[in-house]
């Protein structure tokens, strides 16, 4: 049986991450969520192969190759306990979803079943990040990758007609019940 896979992506700071989190709680039985950041770090911890060539991008604030983050991603999916997988943070750049796409379009194994993205402005991400203590630099370095890349993913998930824009700057919860609304229309 082959998994569904829900992307999340959203500007650093656009609250993502913590939609996510109250996404798999109240579905923790039949969907399973991973971020990337959180993928990537677990493999930097973990002190792997791929964990040690992932240390000096991300102690930069650049993106890990693509090849490095399919792979972790792939993996992550196919393991998952859940048919569903909700998965944060992934594409981060035009490249990865070229790739990816590629993969899925060859491989039966996993279904892009919708893209949400959880939109803010440049100045509440920017908010939200120096709130939590996010330096600057980083921010900047982060925000800069993401406004490069996020034009053209719109465009080719518009394309595929899987896209679903959320405001991001509403309430949370106001957010999390138009996630779950559009979810739940996705997978019923």
């Amino acid at each position: 049986m082959s998994k569904k896979l829900i992307l999340l992506i959203g500007a650093p700071g656009s609250g993502k991450k913590t939609d996510a989190k109250h996404i798999t709680e109240k579905y923790a039985e039949s969907i399973s969520s991973y971020s990337t950041g959180d993928l990537i770090r677990e493999e930097i911890k973990r002190d792997t192969a791929i964990g040690k060539i992932a240390t000096n991008f991300v102690a930069k604030g650049d993106l890990v190759p693509t090849n490095i983050v399919i792979e972790i991603i792939i993996t992550a999916i196919n393991n998952a306990p859940t048919e569903i997988v909700l998965l944060d943070g992934f594409p981060g750049k035009h490249k990865q979803l070229q790739y990816f796409c590629d993969f899925i379009f060859h491989n039966d194994s996993i279904k892009l079943i919708s893209v949400i993205e959880v939109k803010v402005s440049e100045k509440v991400a920017r908010e939200r990040c120096m709130a939590i203590g996010k330096p600057e630099d980083i921010f900047e370095h982060e925000m800069t990758a993401y406004n490069q890349a996020i034009n053209e993913i719109e465009a080719d998930f518009k394309d595929k007609k899987v896209l679903h824009i959320i405001d991001g700057e509403q309430e949370l919860d106001a957010v999390i019940t138009e996630m779950d609304t559009f979810l739940m229309s996705k997978i019923s």
